[in-house]
Parts: C-alpha cells; sequence; structure tokens
C-alpha cells in the first residue's frame, strides 16, 4: 500500500530489460555493430515515450537519472538562459522538494520565487497564480498532481494562460505519469518532468520533455549526450525498462484506473464510516486513481504505520522524499492543517498486485489500532463524532 514511495517492476519490463545487461552491452556512441543495436534501442526508447506524452517529435525527449534531476535541468537549465529576459519564477507550495528547494536556490543567484498558496483541498488557483505574473516572470512551474494527497490540477487552463503570457510553462508529473493521461501538447506544457519508478519501471531513469525551442542551459557537461542536454553514457537497460513501462502503461491505464478507484474509494470510505475522527486529505473526486490519503486526530502516523506494518501492510505518512525529518509534510501544512493534525496522516497508494482482499485485510485491521493509540492519548475525548473532510 505504499506505491507512491516506488512501484515494484513490472516482470514484463525486467524481461524486456534482461538483454541489455548481458548481451547487448554497447555504448550507443560507438560506430560498431554493438553501439549501433545500443542506439537503435535509445532512439526506439525515445520513441517510445514521445508517443506516451503526446510530444511531437522524440528529439523532445531527454533521458535523466531521476524525476529529481528533471526538475533540476527545467529550472536550472530554463532560468539560465533566460535571465536576461527576467528573474521571476512562479511556483505553488505543494510542489515536491526538488522543485522548491531549486528555487530556493536559485534565490541566491538573483531570482525572485512567488509560492502561490492551495486550497484546502490541495487545488491550485488559476487567478491567484496569474495575478503573480509581472513583466520579469519566464517561468510557471506546477505538478500535475500531488503525490501526497492525490489533487490532480488544472494544469491545462495554467498552461494555457502561461502561453497568452509567453511564459514558459514547466510541469512535475512524477506522481501523475503511468496513472492518467498525459499530452503535452494539448495540456500547453513546454517542460515535462517524469520518473521511471513511478510507473512500474527501473530506478534511477527519469525524463525531461523539452519542447521545440525551449532553451536550456546544460547542468551536466561532457561528451554532449542526449542532445548535449545531459552528458554521461546513457543507462540503456533502465532506459528501454523506462519506455516498456510506459507502453505497458498506456495499453492499461484506462482499465487499471477503473479497478483502482474502486478499491481506493472502498478504502476511503471503509476508513471514514468506521473510524470516528477521521478525514480524507486532498480533492474529493479530483484525485489520483490510487490515492487514499485519510489523517486521524488525536494520533500520530508513524504510530499507525508501525501497527500497520506489524499486520503486513506497508504504507506511508507523505512523501518517501522528506521521512528523514520530524517535521510534518510541507504539503499537509499548505492545505491549512495544523501540525497536530498533520501529524496524524496515512497514505495508502494502491497498485496493480493489490486487490480486493488487501482492501478487507486494511479495513479489518485499522479500528483497533486506532483504537489502541487512542486509548494511550490524554487528548482523545472518546465519544462519537463522524468524519469527512
Amino acid at each position: 500500500m505504499d506505491h507512491a514511495s516506488g512501484s515494484p517492476v513490472d516482470k514484463r519490463v525486467i524481461e524486456t530489460m534482461m538483454p541489455y545487461f548481458t548481451d547487448e552491452v554497447g555504448n550507443p556512441a560507438s560506430l560498431h555493430t554493438s553501439g549501433m543495436n545500443a542506439n537503435i534501442a535509445l532512439e526506439d526508447a525515445r520513441e517510445n515515450v514521445a508517443d506516451f506524452i503526446g510530444a511531437d517529435s522524440s528529439k523532445n525527449i531527454i533521458f535523466t537519472s531521476s524525476g529529481t534531476e528533471s526538475n533540476n535541468l527545467a529550472l536550472r537549465g530554463l532560468t539560465h538562459r533566460k535571465k536576461s529576459k527576467g528573474k521571476h519564477i512562479i511556483t505553488t507550495s505543494i510542489e515536491h522538494m526538488s522543485v522548491l528547494n531549486t528555487c530556493k536556490d536559485l534565490q541566491h543567484d538573483g531570482f525572485e520565487v512567488s509560492v502561490i498558496p492551495v486550497g484546502s483541498d490541495g487545488m491550485m488557483d488559476v487567478d491567484a497564480i496569474t495575478e503573480a505574473v509581472t513583466d520579469e516572470t519566464i517561468l510557471i512551474s506546477a505538478m500535475y498532481a500531488n503525490g501526497e494527497i492525490g489533487t490532480i490540477q488544472p494544469i491545462r487552463e495554467i498552461g494555457e494562460m502561461a502561453h497568452d503570457y509567453k511564459i514558459t510553462f514547466h510541469v512535475d508529473a512524477v506522481a501523475a505519469c503511468g496513472k492518467i493521461p498525459i499530452d503535452v501538447e494539448k495540456d500547453n506544457i513546454d517542460l515535462l518532468s517524469m520518473a521511471s519508478n513511478d510507473l512500474y519501471g527501473p530506478r534511477g531513469v527519469g525524463t525531461l520533455y523539452v519542447k521545440s525551442g525551449v532553451p536550456l542551459r546544460p547542468q551536466i557537461t561532457g561528451g554532449g549526450q542526449e542532445h548535449g542536454m545531459r552528458s554521461g553514457s546513457e543507462n540503456i537497460a533502465g532506459i528501454v525498462g523506462f519506455s516498456k513501462a510506459c507502453e505497458i502503461a498506456k495499453a492499461e491505464m484506462k482499465s487499471e484506473g477503473e479497478r483502482l478507484i474502486k478499491l481506493r474509494d472502498r478504502l476511503i470510505d471503509g476508513i471514514l464510516g468506521n473510524i470516528d475522527y477521521s478525514y480524507i486529505t486532498g480533492h474529493n473526486s479530483k484525485r489520483l486513481p490510487n490515492n487514499a490519503s485519510v489523517r486521524f486526530s488525536f494520533i500520530e502516523g508513524e504510530s499507525i504505520i508501525l501497527g500497520l506494518n506489524a499486520v503486513g501492510v506497508e504504507a506511508s505518512t507523505g512523501s518517501a522524499c522528506s521521512v528523514k525529518t520530524l517535521e510534518p509534510s510541507h504539503v499537509l501544512i499548505a492545505i491549512g492543517l495544523k501540525q497536530e493534525e498533520a501529524h496524524g496522516s496515512l497514505l495508502m497508494t494502491l497498485g496493480r498486485q493489490n486487490t480486493d482482499a488487501d482492501v478487507d485485510h486494511v479495513l479489518e485491521n485499522i479500528p483497533a489500532i486506532v483504537a489502541r493509540l487512542r486509548a494511550m492519548s490524554p487528548l482523545y475525548p472518546g465519544d462519537k463524532h463522524g468524519s469527512g473532510t
């Protein structure tokens, strides 16, 4: 129940990757047969990923090591190439730390950053973003969907506004890729970040879509691989695996999404209907198909995680990239929760292997876990309150 931290690699993906660990070991920069075979695999993968997100050309796809690197290349590469035209960046309060911390770092280089708040359901306000635009604004960065609370954003509308103002629009789609359809052309997206491990591909591979004509300054220089945007010998096995994961996701996204929504809703309804002082976090309907984000008053999420782990259920309290800090999730604080409320969060993210039996197992065990923890809390009033948002 923790696919947001990284999904298991699909067996079909592993089978596709295996030859590139053993027989197909060429470097795509080499001129011999093995090198040419590797280059064919690389360019086929680029075509596949481009098709997956509706890109006009495979030349728009840059392979990286992760979603974090893709976000860094997008933000740093664009701002440093366009700083003569302006030094203002707009982003939102619920972005991944690879965006927020990069923006903070760019402030040391003289850039101004406007961080736009979101609503209590995590939804971005297009008007608020528009109002923040100045003559100096060169970049707007907004995530397609939030991996912690599941809220899907009005990306197409934000992109249309950005293009009206001739502002480059970057979208972090790591949490959304493979779960909901993405079309960079229809969604008015100039730069798009994805990560392989969030759609049943291998770790250590990501992509950045770069719309034709969008200028970037490379962040890793060297031999000029990836159209000069990201030097270093390509991870062919990982890239081939990522490509296969995209192919599978495109074919199965609709049917799998419908299946996961049923499991997700049964999980959320079962918790809210049977545990008092429990609440959904994120938007009620505009949420990722696999995201069941809830919170409980009078207990801490870490204790619930340990209780669930003891009965064979692996879940999370938020982003796996921020669990090393004792601070509550910045996303939950951004939607208006108090620190003590945010500390009671539980995030369950479903995947291809999950079944109705898994949901049954959680719903059978979690009420007793919550009751046991609340029995130790001096704050719990013990009377029935109900649940909701």
